[in-house]
């Protein structure tokens, strides 16, 4: 809850809304929050919100950008030092308030800020201090191979190197936090994370429910697996967070995004688009789209993988390792059905028409491994065109009907849409 303090007529007043603690204190993940020392006060220390109110209301002293601070306790300490040689009107602006009301309703507000040189120095310093311990944690972090944890999704364990667990998350269960090399101090990370599932909490809404099948139901249907970027409590463990002075990584990642900014002034009126052309497993045949390599392969090669997605309940990514997987096989000159390997590939062809292996595949263990997420060629334009229709939609009754818009009034129907609906909403929650 937010401090209550009294006014000097004795009566209490509230600085900010009040609101409960999301979780407890003790909560796995999150640290118990270190005392800090008045610039003032002789052998006086407290939590950091409880002393910034303190120095507001007992020493009129504002300290700008604090979550900027690199090192806080050291900063504090710092100047208290300096307090103690100089007075504070030497070091920071004086705000007054009031200003044109009765002087003696006037009072007289510090401001310690980085636009003092020595203040932006020491800012610095710390900030390059805590950079240097950041990135050789992290360094440690890539090298280490004691890593061990199970996947809080599901019962899998991983050890060796921490990247294994991540990146099984990403691809396994779609929750991704990012590039293992991005992040630092993952075990806390991955704690912190683990204690709201363990709450029942979501971890992007982070609304709690009432039990681990509510809760999954929840962030599967509404797709919260992912972490709240607007969380600050994650700032910690990403690396970006820790590289410019007095900048969080919203601007910088802004920053980024301008440089990629297109000029305005560029003239692309010369500008041509040339459709891109997908091959033919089997031979040199190529189709601008799906459709149509798709009845070429069927009609010239007796390969329909529209039939074998349909039987064997194929995503889209296991769609792109099939096809990577296929190339790679007769790229090798070899017979992906029964893995003999021929001299050249007119060979393997005539074997997969005659032995009738163009349709018979091994078994799922064979082609869906990790290495077959990378395409056997380079410009492979196949797996642009894939479908990436939703697995739910597969599922749906064939007897349930579709009953279509009426799209007599186009306009009306953009007004009224659900997408756009959808649009506003979201952007009202960003």
């Amino acid at each position: 809850m937010a401090a209550c303090t009294r006014n000097r007529d004795g009566d209490d007043s509230i600085l900010e809304p009040l609101s409960f603690p999301e979780q407890p204190p003790d909560a796995p993940g999150v640290p118990g929050e270190e005392l800090l020392v008045c610039l003032f006060c002789p052998d006086s220390e407290r939590q950091k919100d409880v002393l910034l109110k303190h120095l507001l209301l007992e020493h009129k002293l504002v300290i700008a950008d604090v979550k900027l601070i690199a090192d806080l306790p050291k900063y504090l300490v710092f100047w208290r030092g300096r307090f103690l040689e100089q007075p504070i009107t030497d070091f920071c602006s004086v705000i007054k308030t009031n200003s044109t009301g009765p002087i003696e309703k006037q009072e007289d507000y510090f401001l310690l800020c980085d636009v003092l040189p020595e203040d932006r120095v020491l800012r610095e310093k710390l900030q390059q201090k805590r950079l240097e311990e950041v990135l050789e944690q992290q360094q440690q972090e890539r090298e280490d191979r004691s890593f061990q944890r199970v996947c809080m999704f599901c019962s899998d364990e991983f050890s060796g190197n921490r990247s294994s667990l991540l990146n099984h998350m990403a691809r396994e269960h779609s929750f991704s936090i990012g590039l293992p090399d991005n992040i630092v101090y993952c075990n806390q990370f991955l704690d912190a994370l683990q204690g709201k599932l363990d709450n029942l909490q979501c971890l992007y809404c982070e609304k709690t429910f009432r039990d681990k099948t509510t809760l999954k139901d929840h962030m599967r249907k509404k797709a919260h697996r992912r972490i709240n970027a607007n969380n600050s409590e994650y700032d910690r463990y990403y690396i970006i967070n820790y590289l410019e002075l007095g900048k969080t990584w919203e601007e910088v990642q802004s920053e980024d995004d301008r440089e990629m900014v297109d000029d305005g002034d560029d003239d692309w009126s010369d500008w041509q688009s040339h459709p891109v052309s997908a091959v033919c497993l089997f031979c040199e045949h190529q189709s601008e789209t799906m459709e149509q390599i798709s009845t070429h392969m069927k009609e010239a090669h007796g390969f329909d993988l529209h039939e074998l997605r349909t039987e064997l309940s194929l995503r889209f990514y296991d769609q792109v390792k099939l096809v990577n997987f296929l190339r790679r096989q007769l790229h090798q000159s070899r017979c992906y059905g029964c893995q003999e390997t021929f001299s050249c590939r007119q060979e393997v062809l005539r074997h997969l028409k005659e032995a009738g292996h163009v349709m018979q595949l091994p078994h799922k263990s064979t082609w869906n491994q990790p290495q077959y997420y990378f395409p056997t060629y380079e410009n492979d334009a196949l797996l642009c065109t894939l479908s990436d229709g939703d697995e739910d939609e597969r599922n749906v009754s064939e007897d349930v009907p579709v009953i279509s818009e009426d799209v007599s009034n186009l306009r009306a129907l953009k007004q009224n849409s659900v997408l756009k609906s959808m649009l506003k909403s979201r952007g009202s929650c960003r």
